[in-house]
């Protein structure tokens, strides 16, 4: 099981590897939260996103014959494009499944990285099924999206760096709110802060409809989703939580965050003209929390993890022409 003494392993391999992200702030996203807001844009992040921790640590941590042999991978896209990165900057090769509604920027992204992508269809295949089936005939590991040790441990890498920031700004109490899927992040992160920042709180961050985290911690059990697609966030778009994450999750979170997609993009919108960042929809819903669900957070300070940043240009377009920020 993941500990810290995973997570500072896995950020000794990755090294300079990945970007150390910043704390951002606005007076203005200040004023509409309601205290002091610090946003953590891993949208910066090579290959645009926070997966490419957790990515690096998995495959960096194989063995050398085992590595060689080549990875898999299932994603919507974020996970692909690190998966297909990690494994390019190892020398082998990546296969990666992923859903044939995934945005096409982020399918272009992961051949573009080298992988071989293999597309399904997420409202009638089972992806874990199809991952499953291709490792054991074609000998590659498979590298799951969050309910892997090592890619919690990867994610981690970004509560050791806002454990780090939120002292330096003078934060020592605050909530921490992460866009959750299936729980990696949210998991990596809450252990980093158990170890490091205890009086800072992880708060996982979802979309109406697909808060089967939220729903999961509130009822003591693993919920699953209705539906299997339909949010415009995507990225973070899973069945339920993970049999590792979810353990972690709940002795260790507070209450789950959810909003709608539209406050997703008017959330991105805001990141663009406050901060200057590009975020997607599945990486606003934190900053969106932080945003509109200001009643339900404590303290004078809070901080949002914007952990993607690989929207299709349309969508971005479409969110600036709706909402004036």
């Amino acid at each position: 099981m993941t500990d810290i003494s995973m997570i500072e392993a896995a950020r000794q391999r990755i090294g300079t590897r990945a970007v150390y992200t910043p704390l951002l702030s606005s007076p203005f996203l200040d004023a509409m939260a309601g205290r002091r807001l610090f946003v953590k844009p891993e949208c910066l992040q090579k290959t645009g996103s926070f997966k490419f921790r957790g990515a690096w640590s998995a495959v960096s941590a194989l063995e050398p014959d085992v590595r060689r042999r080549g990875v898999l991978a299932f994603s919507s896209g974020n996970h692909a494009q690190g998966v297909a990165l990690a494994a390019q900057l190892h020398g082998t090769s990546a296969v990666i499944i992923m859903p044939s509604d995934a945005p096409r920027l982020k399918i272009e992204n992961t051949r573009a990285y080298g992988a071989e992508v293999v597309l399904y269809d997420r409202l009638t295949e089972d992806r874990d099924a199809l991952g499953a089936d291709l490792a054991t005939r074609r000998g590659l590991t498979l590298i799951k999206p969050f309910d892997e040790p090592q890619v919690i441990a990867g994610q981690g890498t970004v509560g050791l760096e806002i454990a780090e920031q939120a002292k330096a700004e003078g934060v020592a109490e605050a909530d921490v709110l992460v866009c959750c899927g299936g729980g990696g992040l949210t998991a990596g992160v809450a252990l980093a802060l158990e170890a490091k920042a205890p009086g800072l709180r992880v708060r996982p961050a979802e979309p109406a409809g697909f808060d089967d985290t939220a729903r999961s911690l509130a009822s003591g059990r693993i919920e699953r989703n209705a539906a299997m697609g339909g949010s415009i966030c995507d990225a973070i778009v899973t069945p339920e939580p993970g049999r590792i994450t979810f353990p972690i999750n709940q002795r260790l979170c507070g209450s789950g965050l959810v909003v709608s997609d539209e406050e997703a993009l008017q959330a991105m919108v805001l990141a663009f003209t406050r901060l200057k960042i590009v975020v997607e929809p599945g990486g606003a819903v934190a900053l969106a929390a932080a945003l509109f669900r200001r009643d339900e957070i404590e303290g004078d300070a809070v901080v949002a993890v914007c952990s993607g940043g690989n929207v299709d240009p349309a969508v971005f377009v479409d969110a600036l022409a709706r909402f004036d920020a």
